[in-house]
């Protein structure tokens, strides 16, 4: 069989953030550790997950700083997992998934929505430029361009780097996706 990983996805922070997250019961324990869970028979009962697949999945988190493990009982042993500052920093990601889910719903279809903790009034996450507050969802307005880290690979596929003054975005000839299977 052969491999799906292509030489850019080694450097492709799209990728890497994938393999640490892209499972589907990863998320779903990110969003229930974002709700308080913090405790293994509390995850496995939210979630009907089986205990091998839940054990595998925290020991991953764990290994990827995402949780951290520690005691919170001591005869027997007993562990909570508990969202680390990076863990934290995948909310607003877990927060735009289940809006942009929402959003293809009807008002009335919505089982769970994003309120203002105050005023309980429904919120409309959106991603912006932290620098101007513009949506980035115009993606000839915003654009992938090649790192300073960039190997040969990743500059192949995005050839302006950072900073090129352009009008338009480069054609996507030029972006590498000619000839690309979709």
């Amino acid at each position: 069989m052969a491999s799906r990983i292509r030489a850019e996805d080694f450097e492709c922070p799209l990728s890497t953030t994938v393999r640490h997250v892209g499972e589907w019961w990863t998320l779903l324990i990110l969003h229930d550790a974002f709700d308080g869970y913090t405790r293994f028979d509390q995850f496995q009962e939210s979630l009907g997950i089986s205990t091998s697949m839940l054990t595998a999945r925290l020991k991953t988190l764990v290994a990827d700083g995402l949780l951290e493990r520690r005691p919170y009982q001591t005869n027997p042993v007993r562990h909570e997992y508990v969202l680390t500052d990076l863990g934290r920093s995948l909310r607003p990601v877990i927060v735009t998934l289940a809006a942009w889910g929402n959003s293809r719903l009807a008002p009335e279809q919505r089982s769970m929505i994003l309120v203002d903790a105050t005023s309980g009034e429904e919120v409309e996450p959106v991603v912006v430029d932290a620098r101007t507050g513009r949506p980035l969802d115009d993606s000839r307005a915003y654009v992938f361009a090649a790192g300073p880290a960039a190997g040969p690979a990743m500059r192949a596929r995005y050839p302006r780097g950072a900073g090129a003054a352009a009008d338009e975005p480069a054609p996507a000839e030029e972006r590498g996706l000619r000839n690309r299977p979709a």
